[in-house]
């Protein structure tokens, strides 16, 4: 997949997709269907992503909390695995920000990238002040010759689909809820960082992760998938995590701590991709090391029963 993020300087053979567009966090089932609808709106054209980076509600309100449900990296690997050739991933700034709906149709989408299709959700907003709508992309479109496709809000269940619904899902601790929003497993992806090697202490090392930047799912202990993306290990495990601020141990920066079953070596800098299948407890506060250690052993054969079942 090829990954462009300037609409000033766009080489000839980059240009002609057909896109869907969107801020795509999570890249859950709405997300996919709007995808599918740009493969098929032209089929002789690449397949596109237009999105932004940072995010739109990130740069308007940086000292908001953290509510992304994946990286940037990580949705674009995401997407690349649904088949998508081309992600532009524009760089969000004070002048991207003050383009009129009009400006951005003209100067990004058609003569910058010259896309042939453009796809959007029924509640798509762009320009500035986020005035304008899918209707105006619509007879900009026409006017300017790509076609566009306005795609329908997808439900399920009593909810619509969407990232707001993942997030109080995750919120919750109620991870399958989330995945069957998401069409797959809510992940968290990054490197393996230095810890203060407590677990290993305890009889559980684990594989520590940040989750700066990321909605915070419900803290406490959770079943795990584990795929190690690089280096000597490369491959699929099963693991127990504990997500937030390890209370035992003082008050300290939430991240991600797995251990992996019957694994040993060294990951140290390792990406890791950490899906949570189930949460089994919230966070707690013991009384002792040994009361800890006794409940980690319940942890650890209760996530292998239900990954077991998988």
């Amino acid at each position: 997949m090829k990954i462009l993020r300037d609409y000033q300087f766009v080489d000839p053979e980059d240009r002609g997709a057909s896109v869907a567009i969107g801020n795509f966090d999570g890249v859950h089932l709405g997300h996919q269907s709007v995808i599918d609808i740009a493969r098929d709106a032209a089929p002789d054209a690449p397949l596109g992503i237009l999105t932004f980076e940072p995010h739109p509600r990130a740069y308007f309100a940086p000292e908001a909390a953290p509510f992304r449900l994946m990286s940037r990296e990580a949705r674009a690997s995401r997407l690349e695995k649904l088949g998508v050739e081309m992600l532009y991933e524009l760089n969000f700034n004070a002048a991207l920000a003050a383009l009129t709906p009009e400006e951005f149709a003209l100067r990004v989408l058609s003569g910058g990238f010259g896309f042939s299709h453009v796809v959007v959700g029924a509640d798509f907003c762009f320009g500035k002040g986020r005035s304008g709508t899918a209707a105006d992309l619509k007879a900009y479109g026409g006017d300017m010759g790509f076609g566009v496709t306005i795609a329908p809000l997808m439900a399920h269940t009593d909810v619509t689909v969407s990232s707001t619904a993942i997030r109080q899902a995750l919120s919750d601790g109620n991870p399958r809820a989330a995945a069957a929003m998401l069409g797959h497993w809510h992940r968290i992806e990054g490197p393996v960082i230095g810890g203060e090697q407590r677990g290993r202490e305890l009889g559980y090392p684990t594989a520590n992760m940040s989750i700066d930047g990321l909605h915070p799912p419900a803290f406490g202990v959770y079943a795990v998938l584990v795929d190690v993306l690089e280096g000597p290990h490369t491959g699929s495990y099963q693991g127990v995590a504990s997500m937030g601020i390890r209370p035992m141990f003082g008050e300290n920066r939430p991240n991600l701590e797995t251990f992996i079953f019957d694994f040993a070596g060294d990951l140290y800098g390792t990406p890791l991709s950490v899906a949570l299948i189930e949460h089994l407890r919230p966070e707690e506060k013991f009384d002792s090391l040994d009361a800890l250690i006794t409940q980690m052993d319940a942890d650890s054969a209760r996530a292998r029963s239900i990954l077991a079942a998988l």
